[in-house]
């Protein structure tokens, strides 16, 4: 007598138990530092302690930063986003994003009796006092920045018209005439790329020999030690993915940063329900960084998605330590 497999004599087919295919191997790259910096993360509790203090709603003139969840996040806790001041009533109080704002917006702020806060980034308010030395001092500034892009709105704004230029890269440098080149400085936006700043100085420099910069760099830290930290792994990877919003400067420049250090893919990703995952095709180590306005949760979103899809094994490497710290407004700290 023939004994059968039990599946056949239960009737059960043979599929029904298939076998699963391994995960593909993936090699995880995390940038450090990444993410979120001071400035940022102290505009974000600036707009949170307004709204225990004052009560829901508060107004947030402009993002308060470049993130879609971060808005929606303090959205969903009461805060109201709006473009203009206008759009605020007289009687609720509104927070200046983390970017600057020209001087015509706290003027008409106090023309009409608001309460405001003021969540400029300390390091984007250092550029706008140097921007104001120097146009005292009798300087023309040239302004080295992305046009239309706030943090520059809010610092063309400091200074009367026509005593700041806005020169958005070499051959803008290049062509640039003033009327008294020994009566000229020149200052930049805090999120640019370092290295397409250097090159955009040199040329100033070589143009106009008596032209002053900044006592300490603009460009600010966190832009910086991102930027280097993509540089430390850009030419390991087979692609990189930034965490970021396309609208935010500093993550724009990452991409771009690992492009021209070596890594054969870079794009954006707002978040993982975003990642194109055949974009991904054969990539076997894949980097992974966030711009200053991305929280980490956002990365560990990302990280749980590849892991879903992939044996993943995870690297950190990390360029520099961060231990910056930026002090709330008194008006909100009792």
């Amino acid at each position: 007598m023939v004994r059968r497999p039990a599946s056949e004599r239960v009737g059960i087919s043979s599929n029904v138990f298939p076998m699963i295919a391994p995960k593909t191997p993936l090699t995880i790259l995390l940038a450090s530092p990444r993410g979120f910096c001071a400035g940022v993360d102290r505009a974000i509790q600036i707009v949170e302690r307004a709204l225990e203090r004052y009560g829901r709603p508060v107004y947030v003139r402009h993002e308060i930063v470049h993130n879609r969840f971060v808005v929606e996040t303090l959205e969903a806790k009461g805060a109201i986003f709006v473009e203009e001041l206008g759009e605020v009533p007289d009687d609720r109080p509104v927070v200046f994003s983390a970017h600057g704002v020209p001087k015509s917006v706290p003027a008409e702020a106090d023309r009409r009796n608001l309460i405001y806060v003021d969540a400029t980034c300390p390091l984007v308010s250092k550029v706008h006092r140097e921007a104001e030395r120097h146009s005292v001092s009798g300087r023309i500034v040239i302004l080295i920045g992305h046009a239309g892009h706030p943090e520059v709105v809010g610092t063309i704004g400091q200074l009367p018209p026509g005593t700041i230029l806005l020169v958005e890269d070499v051959e803008q440098a290049e062509r640039i005439e003033v009327s008294d080149p020994l009566n000229l400085a020149y200052a930049t936006q805090t999120t640019l790329s370092v290295d397409d700043t250097v090159a955009i100085v040199e040329v100033l420099r070589r143009r106009f020999p008596a032209i002053h910069g900044p006592k300490q760099e603009d460009i600010c830290y966190a832009t910086t030690n991102r930027q280097a930290a993509v540089k430390a792994i850009a030419e390991r990877c087979d692609a990189m993915v930034v965490v970021g919003a396309p609208n935010s400067s500093n993550s724009m420049r990452l991409v771009e940063v690992a492009a021209k250090s070596g890594c054969p893919r870079a794009r954006l990703v707002q978040r993982a329900a975003d990642m194109d995952w055949a974009w991904l095709g054969e990539t076997r180590l894949l980097g992974i960084t966030a711009g200053a306005s991305a929280p980490e949760v956002l990365v560990e979103e990302l990280i749980e998605a590849c892991r879903a899809r992939y044996d993943i094994t995870i690297e950190e490497v990390r360029t520099t330590e961060e231990n910056v710290v930026f002090k709330l407004p008194r008006a909100l700290v009792a």
